[in-house]
């Protein structure tokens, strides 16, 4: 059964030897307890992460491509809710990534298979132990077989005409989801059709609402950008 996410449709596949390198970004207390999409409540301190197609639950390795640690990762949700991301990571395993207050990073995702103690451990919330760090060589060797970009926050180019302004943090295509984040950053949540956007503003002129663009995407939301 296919579901819709930032507008971009999903079709749930058991690939069992999936790998992936892009781009992640991670989420935390504004969605602590939500229910996830595999009807769990989101634990902000765990190991888990958004994944749009492989099955829920599953389990990855994710390695950052920055500092090349890797760990393992339980999959128990549907995301991310970015068109330029593959995943989306529980807070608690950017810490251990070393991601955090960076934005979206390059990131590579592995399908795993293992046992059942670190099944039940990343279950009850609980992060494992890292694993055997990547070389230099294979992290050159990651990044150099993918075309992600980066979002550039200093080459935004800024909108033509009158204000008001806004900043559109993400796209849900749940409410309840979009309420609790907008709840957390104390913005608002605009709806059209079944996509639900959380904005923050209005801001009168763009170069203010640019101002306020640059420390959103170092709080882990560099998706954001400026709407009329």
């Amino acid at each position: 059964m296919s579901y819709q996410v930032a507008g971009q449709r999903y079709t749930p596949a058991d690939a069992r030897d999936y790998e992936q390198v892009g781009l992640a970004s991670w989420y935390g207390e504004e969605l602590r307890g939500r229910l996830t999409a595999s009807g769990e409540a989101f634990d902000p301190d765990g190991a888990s992460a958004a994944h749009p197609t492989l099955p829920l639950p599953s389990y990855i390795e994710v390695t950052s491509l920055d500092t090349g640690r890797t760990i393992l990762v339980r999959i128990n949700d549907r995301g991310p809710f970015h068109s330029n991301r593959i995943l989306d990571l529980s807070i608690g395993a950017a810490r251990q990534l070393g991601m955090t207050g960076h934005g979206a990073r390059p990131i590579r995702v592995r399908r795993v298979y293992p046992g059942e103690a670190d099944k039940l451990a990343l279950r009850q919330g609980r992060t494992l132990p890292e694993r055997a760090r990547s070389t230099v060589g294979q992290l050159t060797d990651l990044r150099g077989r993918t075309d992600w970009r980066m979002p550039v926050i200093a080459s935004i180019r800024l909108p033509v005409g009158g204000g008001p302004f806004y900043l559109q943090v993400a796209s849900f295509s749940s409410k309840s989801r979009a309420r609790s984040m907008a709840s957390y950053l104390h913005a608002d949540v605009s709806t059209l059709g079944e996509i639900h956007r959380v904005r923050l503003g209005p801001y009168e002129t763009a170069r203010e609402a640019n101002a306020a663009l640059a420390p959103l995407a170092a709080k882990g939301y560099p998706g954001a950008r400026i709407v009329q």
